[in-house]
């Protein structure tokens, strides 16, 4: 099937980034976002990152506008009835991603496909809270979406062929490199990093190094552009905390169970950058301290 008619659920952090790309890749996009003031935030969001990328050259000012204009804001769940593909990009809480696609499944046409951006949660549980877990698939784009190359294209074993092709082509049109993923918990990319970065936090727990040393020797000894403490900050020590829950739950094995210190610092609510505590300190964000933990 062809895809033209895109719908957002969400138009937060992923949400918007979701809803500029799809728009940069041609498709009519519906971005959903039941509170007003979070729908007016996300379409400025969108807003500033296409006045970047007009400010560096790699979009003409008249092709940002025509983006902004495929992008339709609303308030209505029900305006996804004109949608061939709706795409949830909600809170991660498998309770409310499922009663949301238990509606999208009596608000949605037939032949639309539904998928969830979620980082681990099961696909197929979703595509059967839907009732047409035939059209359910997996994306899962990362965070920044504008930027970052990579989708996880999920299929379940309920997932129709034409389905998921359609849902691959699509990332693909958005600009980004899929790649086919099986619907089990942390699907591919989360699999390997999840246990890296909880390694990272033991291994401080354990006095192996400081917070700075380790994030400097994993970049400068593995050429990676972030180290540990810095990822999980900017991923969010909340959203790692849940996920290791989910995985830990699959595989009952160690290295998916959250260290003392991840649960310590989500109970107190140093979440990372977003809530301005982490493992560092981000009152000045420019030049973030880590935290005496």
């Amino acid at each position: 099937m062809a895809i033209q008619n895109v719908g957002v659920i969400g138009c937060g952090l992923m949400g918007h980034g979701i809803a500029q790309v799809a728009a940069q890749g041609g498709y009519e996009v519906t971005a959903i976002e039941t509170d007003p003031a979070a729908l007016e935030k996300g379409l400025k969001r969108i807003e500033g990152s296409l006045a970047k990328l007009v400010e560096k050259a790699k979009l003409r000012s008249e092709e940002a506008s025509a983006v902004r204009n495929r992008v339709h804001p609303s308030t209505k769940l029900s305006d996804a009835a004109t949608c061939d593909l709706v795409i949830e990009a909600i809170v991660e809480n498998l309770d409310v991603k499922k009663k949301l696609f238990a509606e999208l499944g009596r608000v949605t046409p037939a032949h639309a496909i539904l998928a969830s951006n979620t980082s681990s949660f099961p696909i197929a549980e979703m595509g059967e809270a839907s009732g047409r877990p035939q059209k359910m698939v997996g994306l899962h784009f990362f965070n920044p979406v504008q930027l970052m190359g990579l989708v996880e294209v999920v299929r379940t074993p309920k997932t129709e062929e034409s389905a998921f092709q359609a849902a691959f082509e699509f990332a693909r049109r958005c600009g980004k490199t899929p790649v086919a993923a099986k619907d089990t918990p942390g699907f591919i990319v989360n699999r390997l990093l999840v246990p890296y970065l909880l390694d990272a936090i033991r291994a401080y727990e354990e006095g192996v190094g400081s917070i700075e040393d380790i994030d400097s020797a994993m970049k400068l000894g593995c050429g990676y552009p972030m180290g540990p403490f810095t990822l999980l900050d900017f991923v969010g020590l909340d959203t790692t905390y849940y996920i290791t829950h989910v995985m830990y739950d699959e595989f009952k094995e160690r290295r998916f169970a959250s260290p003392p210190l991840l649960k310590r610092l989500v109970m107190a609510g140093w979440y990372g950058r977003k809530s301005g505590k982490g493992f560092y300190d981000y009152a000045d964000p420019d030049n973030p301290k880590p935290n005496p933990l």
